[in-house]
């Protein structure tokens, strides 16, 4: 990981490549503001449930279905699963322009129509993504600013990416049921140039020691503290080394959970001290054919007080050979083989994974004595 302490210096030069890994709601959601906290709605006497899903990116061989179909299409199919979650996430992959100009040494570059996207984002509920990902400058420093006037306008905080590594490095605070929730995010994947440094417009790289004083200080101000990742190799459901090293730094940092995303496809759940790493969520609705991103899940944190209580994985298809860019249920056969996958996975993490009528579940006791390094195999 010799990348990581290579940043500050990236100058702006063309891309190196494109989805390549660095080697080893309400339903109208309130006014988002980088400055202060979005609001959200609570619900009385309930826990407070997050739900997180992958990679979102309507463009590519999904335009003209969803400009047939309109945008809303793409998530009729699972809103339903999203209920009354008053913080609804999702890492959205690539930029929401019609401006800027495109990536000419970059073989995929994405964009989708600004308002039409946004618009149905929040209609779906989602009021918080990540921007820390490997396509958000696909449209350059231009595409970027109108990324984030048009989420703003739509009222859909963000985190992960901004005008220079400071604003990129800032969370996302969000209040809910009577929490505040701040969400970090940082991107682990190429092209380099594509990170924020000091005057310098991009995403927010995942350098250890900005992560654990981003962590700290986020814990200061708010509640909860969630940190999304890009990163690992696609396809692949093997960790790379850094992604379990650096999900534990922010667990020990104080993160409740760390939610990752890249691979396309599902990767194992850790139960690491008092927290949930998921490593990835794979696509959640994505603009391409693939036979090997097929299933996915829809994760819903529910929290007990300041920590996650119980993870709740409902597998969804993301099949667009069948589906056809609209995500949907698992039939309760399919459904119990994604959830014996991720039995299996977590379980190499030394995570127990329980099977509730298709939904995989975990759950973290109320007590946990542990020392940092160690991972918890109690379930409740």
């Amino acid at each position: 990981m010799h990348i990581f302490y290579r940043v500050a210096g990236i100058a702006l030069v063309a891309l190196l490549g494109a989805c390549s890994t660095v080697p080893p709601a309400p339903a109208t959601p309130p006014a988002a503001s980088r400055e202060g906290v979005v609001p959200a709605v609570p619900v009385a006497d309930a826990p407070l449930r997050v739900i997180a899903v992958g990679d979102i990116m309507l463009d590519g061989t999904s335009r003209p279905v969803l400009a047939q179909n309109g945008y809303d299409y793409a998530f009729a199919g699972v809103k339903h699963l999203f209920g009354a979650a008053p913080i609804i996430f999702g890492n959205l992959e690539g930029p929401l322009t019609d401006r800027g100009t495109a990536e000419q040494d970059k073989t995929y570059v994405f964009r989708s129509p600004p308002d039409k996207v946004s618009q149905a984002l929040a209609g779906a509920g989602f009021n918080v993504v990540s921007l820390a990902n490997n396509h958000t400058l696909d449209y350059g420093a231009d595409g970027l600013v109108q990324t984030i006037e048009t989420l703003d306008a739509a009222g859909i905080a963000y985190a992960g990416a901004g005008p220079d590594l400071k604003a990129a490095r800032r969370p996302a605070i969000l209040e809910a049921g009577g929490k505040r929730v701040a969400i970090l995010a940082y991107s682990l994947t190429l092209p380099e140039n594509f990170y924020a440094a000091p005057g310098k417009p991009g995403t927010a790289f995942g350098h250890e020691g900005h992560v654990r004083a981003d962590v700290q200080a986020a814990r200061k101000q708010a509640d909860i503290v969630l940190v999304s990742f890009h990163w690992g190799q696609e396809g692949k459901t093997e960790l790379r080394e850094y992604q379990v090293r650096l999900g534990r730094l922010a667990i020990d940092a104080g993160a409740a959970a760390v939610i990752g995303h890249h691979p396309h496809i599902l990767q194992g759940i850790e139960h690491y001290r008092d927290g949930v790493i998921l490593y990835s969520l794979g696509n959640f609705t994505f603009g391409s054919y693939s036979r090997r991103a097929q299933v996915s899940a829809v994760a819903e944190l529910v929290f007990d007080g300041d920590r996650v209580g119980e993870l709740r994985m409902h597998p969804i298809s993301v099949n667009n050979f069948e589906v056809e860019f609209q995500p949907r249920p698992l039939p309760p056969a399919a459904a119990e083989r994604v959830v014996a996958e991720l039995t299996e996975l977590s379980a190499a993490r030394q995570t127990r994974v329980a099977n509730e009528a298709g939904v995989a579940i975990v759950r973290l006791p109320v007590a946990v004595a542990q020392q940092p390094g160690s991972a918890n195999t109690t379930a409740r």
